[in-house]
């Protein structure tokens, strides 16, 4: 069956890299990179969640690109990123420090944006020596560090064992999702997103979510049912801030308020009424003006100014 590709037209069309590269993982994984945006700018790595790829970031890469270099990578298994037999937060967190090394220079500085899985990834990696190198700070969007399963309620049950047993048997299983159908769009939405999601973002979102082989959806579902990120959370030393939406049936806001209370350097919580799980693509200028913000505080701000002889 093929899988379908992603919107053409708006701002959720992907658009074109200056770019294209493999990093080489510590396993020997190949990971595809993108890279938008001029050479020399302000550095942003942008890490998608479970089931989606680089097209997830399109209305960040189209804002961002006009001043910063935008670099965004295709988690294994994910987008144009082969699957690889290694599922594990190990693995995701080996495939961010091969972005960081093959795109920036020793000592460069980049902020790190992180979605669902991809701010997994980041806690992952929190004490790795390339992260620590090129982290000057951190957004984690939608996302938890442990306890997803039984705190989803995209089951309208109480918390509790049977809620947590079928939860678990839905979000790991086995089944085709299919092609985008108006049924398709429907049960998207309601699981990933909030209420008055516009079509625009419900179509991007469901042909980048179908495009996902279900097999590596079913592989990472079992990582993400296990995860337990909590000690990592705690060696997470770079500022970090945090957007959650009040309607996410994925990682609820229970989520964001606990990793907020265990950051060594949390410097804001944002939760966005009636948004779901896609905040970058159901609040996509708030989620670009986040990144903003912690370049110019962390990244632009550290930059040597130039010398005056070039500014002549």
């Amino acid at each position: 069956m093929s899988r379908p590709a992603p919107v053409t037209t708006g701002r959720y069309a992907p658009p074109a890299p200056v770019r294209e590269l493999t990093a080489t993982s510590a396993d020997g994984a190949p990971v595809h990179v993108e890279v938008h945006g001029p050479e020399g700018a302000p550095a942003v790595v942008l890490a998608h969640g479970w089931t989606c790829s680089t097209a997830f970031w399109a209305a960040q890469i189209r804002e961002l690109a006009a001043d910063h270099r935008v670099i965004a990578y295709d988690q294994r298994g994910h987008g144009r990123s082969p699957a690889s037999p290694a599922c594990s937060t190990d693995a995701l967190a080996d495939d961010l420090e091969a972005v960081l090394t093959a795109t920036l220079a020793p000592g460069e500085r980049a902020v790190i944006a992180g979605h669902s899985m991809g701010g997994m990834t980041v806690m992952a990696a929190s004490a790795r020596p390339a992260f620590r190198e090129h982290a000057a700070a951190v957004l984690l969007c939608s996302t938890g560090s442990t306890r997803l399963v039984p705190e989803s309620t995209v089951l309208p049950l109480r918390p509790g064992r049977v809620r947590t047993w079928i939860t678990g048997h839905i979000l790991g299983s086995r089944a085709p999702l299919g092609p985008v159908t108006p049924a398709a769009r429907r049960i998207l939405k309601y699981a990933t997103m909030g209420p008055a999601s516009a079509p625009d973002m419900v179509e991007a979102c469901a042909r980048i979510v179908h495009a996902c082989p279900r097999t590596v959806r079913h592989a990472w579902s079992h990582v993400l049912a296990t995860l337990d990120l909590d000690a990592a959370v705690r060696e997470l030393n770079v500022p970090v801030e945090i957007v959650a939406g009040t309607a996410d049936r994925l990682t609820p806001p229970v989520h964001a308020r606990a990793l907020a209370a265990a950051l060594p350097d949390c410097r804001g919580l944002t939760e966005l009424p009636g948004v779901g799980h896609m905040t970058p693509v159901e609040a996509p200028d708030l989620v670009t003006s986040r990144i903003r913000d912690l370049v110019t505080a962390h990244v632009s701000a550290q930059q040597p100014p130039v010398p005056a002889e070039e500014n002549a």
